[in-house]
């Protein structure tokens, strides 16, 4: 696959994931044809929008939205999936911690947006903090399924979940009845609506012992911002299998539904190279991964397996973020330093 490269210097960061403007109005206010929403990485969620714009003449620009969250304004970081669903942008954290660990309670937050009001001078944000609600839930679902997930490692599982609880019941914090030592750390990066209105949740870990990545479908986010809120509940967790190269762990980067009813996806390493990962530390074979592009349906088999399909091989790109299948071209963020990169097919 032959890519043409655009690139970008957006608020000196870079970008994870790619979701396709819809709002008419709002591509109207930018004079372009096309946009993708993006999220920079680093920071709270109301200073890490972004947008990817194609102009009439064929000219790419960044634009870097201002948003505003009200009372959550700085409480959040590390904004990492965006999905569509019912005329909102979601945006998800991590749920994770540095690489190092321990858990971060700022990054298990959901956020939400109109995208018509992304044309207004400031963009209202409304952020929702779960305090390890999610955690707990995914967790459970994932002892719950017939699956086997990777073990952690004893010092992932130190730094990660004996730290943060430790840090949490120092602290008096009431999340700590939501974590247990057995639980596995969670890196949520991907996330796409399913017409169901539930939403599956591409892991970068864990992943399984035979090292594939792994969905967890999660209802109830939208009730996380109703007058009277409610809290999401994990409906299971599955094994997409057939893509991952032997003898190597993969985990999601990227997950977006296709107009066929499938959806599209990008797995690759459980943790970036050379940055210090405790998780590669533990399990070093999940580094050394090229990104691949993927295709499944939500077809879970009673054990728990969606088979998956190889797209394209994105050799040599090791840190493909993000994906989007439009108007018959293929679109791919990469995490660079200090930059955002945009790649045509």
């Amino acid at each position: 696959m032959t890519l043409r490269l655009v690139e970008f210097v957006v608020a000196g960061n870079e970008a994870s994931d790619l979701l396709p403007v819809r709002s008419a109005a709002l591509l109207r206010a930018h004079g372009a044809r096309r946009g993708f929403w993006t999220v920079l990485d680093e920071g709270p969620v109301e200073q890490c929008l972004a947008l990817l714009l194609e102009r009439a003449d064929g000219e790419w620009v960044a634009h870097h939205v201002a948003a505003d969250a009200g009372p959550e304004n700085g409480r959040t970081e590390d904004g990492e999936a965006l999905a569509h669903h019912d005329g909102w942008v979601y945006v998800f954290g991590s749920h994770f911690g540095s690489k190092a660990g321990p858990l971060r309670p700022r990054r298990a937050f959901v956020a939400r947006f109109r995208e018509d009001n992304a044309a207004r001078r400031t963009l209202p944000l409304h952020v929702v903090r779960n305090r390890f609600r999610l955690h707990r839930a995914v967790n459970d679902a994932l002892a719950a399924a017939p699956l086997t997930p990777l073990p952690p490692g004893e010092r992932v599982r130190q730094r990660f979940i004996v730290e943060t609880l430790a840090r949490g019941t120092a602290r008096a914090k009431s999340w700590v009845s939501r974590l247990a030592e057995d639980d596995l750390p969670l890196n949520v990066e991907a996330a796409a609506f399913t017409p169901a209105g539930t939403v599956l949740l591409g892991l970068r870990f864990p992943v399984t012992a035979e090292g594939e990545p792994i969905l967890v479908e999660v209802a109830g986010v939208a009730d996380m911002f109703g007058e009277h809120p409610g809290w999401p509940r994990a409906v299971g967790a599955y094994a997409l299998t057939g893509v991952t190269p032997a003898g190597t762990l993969t985990g999601f980067r990227a997950v977006a539904p296709t107009p066929d009813g499938g959806y599209a996806a990008v797995i690759g390493s459980i943790d970036a190279v050379g940055k210090g990962s405790v998780l590669l530390d533990d399990h070093p074979h999940g580094g050394e991964v090229t990104s691949r592009h993927v295709r499944f349906r939500h077809d879970v088999g009673p054990d728990a397996r969606v088979a998956g399909k190889l797209v394209a091989e994105l050799a040599p790109f090791h840190h493909v973020e993000g994906l989007a299948e439009l108007d018959g071209r293929c679109y791919y963020v990469t995490d660079e330093d200090h930059r955002v990169a945009l790649w045509l097919g």
